[in-house]
């Protein structure tokens, strides 16, 4: 399959390739977030919306989910409590540019389609909804009413509510997910993709399985008390930069920094903080006190190499290393897992890692003699086909240490996109437990269904056969976010209706169903107003802080609804006035909602006085609060044992992994500057070690056409620049969404089912000319 490369909107001949950078942040993160707030809002609602970037009054960054400080820990926010790609992301929503009904009068969708997420997402915000009817060359504006009674229409004329996908992104707030999965239930099925399962699904695998829990088990504070953070497959100065605060605290405390990650990432070499002198003025923090450059996959290896280590000086000195008195009342499958790690093929580990032995020891001995550990990381870890396995294998390290339960200690998986954690606290999920159901049923006097549905892959392979003919998503951009873009695209196109809330345009938008809706949202930096007057929602982020947003700019128009309304209308629409659940109700007053997440949601109780607090509260997490594992089938936390897996590479191709630019966030491209690696004005470019260039015949600067190859055959994705650059050797990097052409939809990890993104198999294909 090719992945044609799309329409040249942007002139990628003009790439400049300088040095990679060896620090983050400093005054050119203020410079740029000042320059992009100033395009896009002017001087004005720039000020007026950074000052409220994720204050108690204010509204959460609709980019990441770091936590903020809270004063019941002795902590205080910070008067800038936001970084440079969080002021980004406000800069795209609260834009004063528009897509109105004359931007599709002018574009037809055959021209849209050619252009690239880049150049989609600056159009601005849509103004009111609108409809790309059957046969029809434009998208045309349609009436609220209409498009609920054309949604609802399409649903009730399928012959099985499973024939319907219903997806959904990490901005959703908590009240918009839980009506929506109520939505979705009461409707009939459980087929509630979200984007958690490309992401953190194998973090929430394995820890449910290790811990009871699918969720971290630290807060920010412990963040500060740490001897060792460990930060694996994760870059925090691009997809978390509010952490690289957060460490330095840490280090300021006396805490050590181990990295480990196949590309050297400058946030976590060394941070200039803008918010003091030394960073302004100074070389600011050094971080990482050891960076351990792992090929793409050889992160299991390492770390069952370290439990072998540890076990080993565990032996030579009796009650040295293992937590004896932890792992003997609260731990089950210990000598399992000793026995498992007491012989390692180090040939296997050498291959796997390609780490030198001497530094694999070296970080054995920071973790064997550190007394309090957080374990950190993120899609680096989650998107291998042995992720489950890898991050069992880190909390067998915790497990052994004790390092769970403790201050300054615990597991730490690092969640993205700002409320993709509370939407499946409120439900978002194919396979909710039953105890769940159970409350949904008792609350609202109805009967959902039980039968798991739908994740994301298999939702793609439901539309690809003509089992899933209607697709609606609220948030997120389905069509880039995916694997296997040529079949997600064309899956997308045999449905009889896709339907979209959004705040802008991207991909999914041109990629449409037989028929197709854009449907436009308030975004989480607008004034809010229902019936009952103005309202706030709540989110929870990635440390379990479930606290309020309130917007506060004008809408960008008076024709938007708010998510919550949608979903309200939606229902209202499809079960008509009789149906037991309150619709109307709802979206008048978002506090009706919350009583009744307070009702159905476990943590939750009081949930409108305790999110009202100055910093809301936190959800309840066992393993944290109280070293109890009640969530395990046997009420213990338990050791795994995993045989030693990593990506196998035929001579001659490489392994690739997808990332993200440092300009931009999941699929939303901010501009063309990936500053810390040195590389401005092109996307379409691959990074690959010096030593290999030449071991391929390529030069650095070649155009190569990229191919992965997998059982079923090729996928291609043309005209990539080659750029020569210091990733670990065997291994190259691409930009996604660009590169997602190149992952197979069967290649996913085991368990959680999480497309393998970060290793793929590549040939580099030279092309005769750049031109």
């Amino acid at each position: 399959m090719t992945r044609e490369a799309p329409a040249n909107d942007v002139d990628e001949t003009q790439l400049e390739v300088g040095k990679p950078k060896s620090w983050a942040a400093g005054i050119p993160g203020v410079a740029v977030s000042l320059v992009r707030g100033m395009e896009q809002m002017g001087a004005a609602r720039t000020v007026k919306t950074l000052r409220l970037l994720n204050q108690r009054d204010g509204f959460d960054c609709p980019g990441c989910a770091w936590p903020e400080p809270r004063e019941v820990d002795g902590e205080h926010r910070k008067l800038a409590e936001f970084c440079e790609n969080g002021a980004k992301a406000v800069a795209e929503e609260a834009t004063k540019r528009r897509v109105g009904r004359e931007f599709f009068a002018e574009h037809s969708i055959q021209e849209l389609s050619g252009k690239t997420d880049y150049w989609l997402g600056q159009q601005g915000r849509i103004t009111e909804p609108f409809v790309l009817r059957e046969g029809a060359s434009h998208y045309e504006p349609i009436s609220w009413a209409d498009a609920f009674t054309l949604v609802a229409d399409e649903l009730r004329a399928l012959g099985d509510p499973n024939e319907a996908i219903f997806y959904t992104s990490g901005r959703t707030s908590n009240e918009a997910a839980f009506l929506y999965q109520l939505l979705v239930r009461s409707y009939g099925t459980n087929n509630l993709p979200d984007c958690s399962n490309m992401c953190h699904e194998s973090s929430g695998a394995a820890l449910a399985a290790t811990t009871g829990i699918g969720k971290g088990s630290v807060t920010l504070a412990d963040i500060h008390k740490a001897d060792l953070i460990v930060v694996v497959g994760q870059n925090p100065g691009t997809n978390h930069p509010r952490m690289l605060s957060a460490l330095e605290e840490a280090k300021g405390n006396g805490a050590k920094i181990m990295a480990v990650n196949p590309l050297p990432e400058a946030g976590l070499m060394r941070f200039k903080n803008p918010q003091n002198v030394r960073g302004v003025v100074g070389k600011g923090t050094p971080l990482a006190d050891e960076f351990a450059q792992i090929r793409l996959g050889g992160d299991l290896a390492l770390f069952q190499a370290i439990g072998h280590l540890l076990l080993q000086w565990e032996q030579e000195t009796p009650g040295t290393i293992v937590d004896r008195a932890f792992v003997e009342s609260s731990t089950e499958g210990f000598e399992d897992y000793a026995k498992h790690l007491r012989e390692i093929d180090w040939a296997e580990v050498d291959t796997a890692t390609g780490l030198p032995r001497e530094q694999i020891e070296r970080l054995a001995r920071m973790i064997a003699t550190s007394e309090r550990t957080i374990y950190c990381w993120a899609m680096g870890l989650t998107q291998h086909k042995h992720a489950v396995q890898t991050i069992s294998e880190v909390a067998n390290l915790a497990l052994m240490r004790g390092m769970i339960g403790e201050p300054g200690a615990g597991l730490c998986p690092v969640r993205g996109h700002s409320n993709v954690q509370g939407d499946r606290t409120m439900g978002i999920w194919e396979k909710m437990p039953e105890s769940f159901m159970d409350g949904l049923d008792a609350e609202f006097g109805i009967k959902v269904p039980r039968d798991h549905g739908y994740d994301t892959v298999a939702a793609i392979r439901a539309m690809r056969d003509g089992k899933g003919k209607v697709f609606f998503a609220v948030g997120g951009n389905f069509a880039s976010a995916t694997p296997d873009t040529e079949l997600t695209e064309k899956a997308l196109k045999s449905c009889s209706l896709t339907a979209h809330v959004s705040t802008k345009l991207n991909r999914s938008h041109v990629v449409p169903g037989k028929t197709a809706l854009i449907l436009p949202t308030l975004g989480r930096t607008e004034r809010d107003t229902q019936a009952a007057g103005e309202q706030f929602v709540t989110v929870e982020d990635s440390m379990s802080q479930v606290h309020t947003s309130r917007g506060r700019l004008a809408p960008a128009s008076e024709h938007l609804l708010s998510e919550v309304a949608i979903v309200c209308h939606l229902a209202e629409a499809l079960f008509g006035t009789g149906h037991p659940v309150p619709w109307r109700d709802f979206h008048t007053d978002y506090d009706l909602v919350r009583d009744r997440i307070a009702r159905v949601v476990p943590g939750c109780h009081d949930y409108n006085a305790r999110v009202r607090e100055p910093d809301g509260f936190v959800l309840p997490n066992a393993p944290r609060d109280s070293r109890q594992f009640n969530g395990t089938a046997n009420g213990k936390a338990n050791f795994t044992v995993s045989g030693l897996e990593y990506p196998q590479v035929p001579e001659g191709r490489l392994l690739l992994q997808t990332m993200r630019s440092h300009d931009q966030y999941n699929t939303t491209i901010y501009g063309l500057s990936d500053r810390y690696r040195g590389i401005e004005d092109a996307r379409r470019v691959v990074l690959v070690n010096p030593d290999d260039l030449v071991s391929l015949g390529l030069a650095d600067g070649a155009m190569v056409d990229l191919v992965s190859e997998w059982r079923d055959g090729d996928r291609r994705a043309p005209r990539f620049r080659v750029v020569s650059y210091p990733t670990a050797r065997g291994c190259a990097a691409a930009y996604f969404p660009e590169a997602n052409a190149l992952v197979p939809l069967d290649s996913v990890a085991d368990k959680s089912n999480t497309p393998v993104s970060k290793a793929v198999v590549v040939r580099l294909e030279p092309l005769d000319s750049p031109s």
